[in-house]
Parts: structure tokens; C-alpha cells; sequence
């Protein structure tokens, strides 16, 4: 049992809460998560004013995470005691919630269709709106490498992991994720705001992603090019500052045989980042096939935690 669910009905939950998210997608009114980083941005505002900067963080985050995480814990626990479905229902929306499988279909794949059409103006401002890099003069090669980018590392963050932590803690522990991983999007920057505020943050999502990411990495090299995707795993992962996007990206461009990192743009200046993979540049077919990786990985990791269900039955 884990959290007071057995192996069976995580299997089962994990099962409904993506089959929910590729039906509904992202709540377009009073997401969750949106009123989570209102409350955060509001914290950081009032708490990233000066002094001990890295305990204020720390701070911080224990005062917007904490509440939410022991809220889900008390609801789940105490609708178990009186009604084991209703709470089952309530475990299954909070994974639907914080999961974004279909949020990274509708956001990527019309940047490759645009690519595909020629239509470039249309891709770089979809582009723009799902990564932070300078897309304004960028051409189909750096389109296509980011949209293969941010497939492969949020898939990561934004699926598996998320799968993980559930499967783990149930909705409590996606929660406690989930919140960490959004933290870590809005304060885990080296800027002069950030870099002390936002340390625990970084660091606390590091270690909440450190397993899955590997478990990622290693999920694209099976169903990819697996010998390209582990000699590139290898070799590339250590270059990169992030301990579990590298990782995640390497053995995902390894497994896709195409060549991603390098030079971007970021806030005007230029910046040169290690290589991933190898092979020919990314265009706007790579982003699909990137997809495809995304959407097998997902299918591959339901399947095990099914059998494993079965089996623990």
C-alpha cells in the first residue's frame, strides 16, 4: 500500500488521470496551478527584499508549498475513512491537474506544422510562447531545435515525473512535485533577483527529479536509436549545468539521431550552449517524431505500472 493505495488502483488512477488530460486538457478557468503561481509571486514580492536571501527562499517556499501538500494529504486521508471512491475521484483529479501531456501537443505540434508549411512568421510566434529564447529572427533549424527541446525536457517535468511522484505519494505526493516543479519555473533563475531567493527552489527540484529523469532518459533510449541515445547520455550529460536535463535531453536527441543545443539567443545576448545528440539539425518532422517519443514513453511507463498492478493483485 502506498498512502493508503494499493499497487492496482495507482495503475488505475495513473490510467484516468491521463486519459483525463488528453480529453480535457488544461483547465482554461481557475487552474489550480495558476492560482498557486499568483500566491508565489505575491511571497517572492513581499519575502526577496533583502537580508539572508537564501533562508528567506527557504522560507518562502515552505510557506506557499507546505499548506497545499498537508491540505491534499487531510482530504484524501479523511475521504478515505467515509467513502473509498469519492477519495479515489479526488486522487485522480489532482494527477489530471497537474499533469500536462496534452498541454505539450497543442503547444508543439503546431509549431511543426507551421515549419511544414513554410510559414515561418507563424512559427516563430508560437514558438515564442512556450520557450524564453529570442525567436524574432530565428529560422526553421532553431525553431525546430526548440520545440524539440522544451517536448523532451517538459515531457520530463510535465509527464513523468509527475507520473512518477503519484505513483509514490498518490495526490499528495504529485502535489508536493507538482508545486516544486512550478517553484523551481518561477524562482530557479541565475539572475540577480533569483539566484540566492530562488536556490532552495533549484535544488529541491533537483532532487525531487533526479530518479525520474534518469528513469526519462532511460525510457527514450529503449524506444529510440538506444546505443546512440547512451553513448550521447554519457558523453553530453555531464556538460550541462542542469544535473537532470541533461540527461533527459542527450539520450532523448540521441534517441531521435538529431543534432540539438548549441547557440540561442536569451535576453538579447548569445549564448553557446554543450552540444545534444548527433545526426542532422531538428526540422519541423523531428518535432512530431519528438511527440511520438513523448506519447510512447507515456504509453510504456502506464503499461508497467499495469503489469506491476496485476502482479502485486
Amino acid at each position: 500500500m502506498l498512502f493508503g493505495l494499493s499497487c492496482g488502483a495507482i495503475a488505475i488512477l495513473m490510467l484516468l488521470g491521463v486519459l483525463l488530460d488528453m480529453r480535457l486538457g488544461e483547465a482554461t478557468r481557475w487552474h489550480p496551478l495558476v492560482g498557486f503561481g499568483n500566491l508565489a509571486i505575491r511571497m517572492e514580492k513581499k519575502l526577496n527584499t533583502g537580508g539572508s536571501r537564501i533562508a528567506l527562499g527557504a522560507w518562502a517556499w515552505i510557506l506557499v508549498v507546505t499548506p497545499f501538500v498537508v491540505i491534499a494529504w487531510l482530504l484524501t486521508f479523511w475521504l478515505a475513512q467515509f467513502d473509498a471512491l469519492f477519495a479515489l475521484g479526488v486522487h485522480a483529479l489532482l494527477l489530471y491537474f497537474s499533469l500536462g501531456l496534452r498541454s505539450l501537443r497543442d503547444h508543439t505540434l503546431p509549431i511543426a506544422h507551421a515549419l511544414m508549411d513554410g510559414d515561418l512568421a507563424q512559427a516563430r510566434l508560437l514558438t515564442a510562447r512556450i520557450v524564453s529564447r529570442d525567436t524574432t529572427q530565428a529560422q526553421e533549424a532553431e525553431l525546430a531545435k526548440a520545440g524539440v527541446e522544451s517536448l523532451l525536457e517538459n515531457g520530463n517535468d510535465a509527464v513523468f515525473s509527475t507520473l512518477f511522484w503519484f505513483a509514490l505519494g498518490g495526490g499528495p505526493g504529485v502535489v508536493l512535485f507538482r508545486l516544486a516543479n512550478t517553484l523551481d519555473a518561477m524562482w530557479g533563475y541565475r539572475t540577480q533577483r533569483y539566484n540566492e531567493f530562488g536556490r532552495v527552489a533549484a535544488r529541491i527540484d533537483d532532487v525531487l527529479n533526479f530518479i525520474p529523469a534518469r528513469l526519462t532518459a532511460l525510457s527514450y533510449a529503449v524506444l529510440g536509436n538506444t546505443k546512440q541515445a547512451w553513448q550521447c547520455w554519457r558523453a553530453q550529460a555531464p556538460a550541462w549545468s542542469s544535473p537532470n536535463a541533461g540527461p533527459v535531453m542527450s539520450a532523448g536527441a540521441g534517441a531521435l539521431g538529431i543534432s540539438l543545443g548549441g547557440a540561442a539567443i536569451y535576453d538579447g545576448e548569445l549564448e553557446q550552449r554543450p552540444p545534444l545528440g548527433t545526426g542532422p539539425l531538428a526540422t519541423g518532422k523531428d518535432i512530431a517524431r519528438a511527440w511520438r517519443l513523448v506519447r510512447l514513453t507515456t504509453v510504456l511507463w502506464l503499461l508497467l505500472i499495469c503489469i506491476a498492478g496485476v502482479f502485486y493483485a
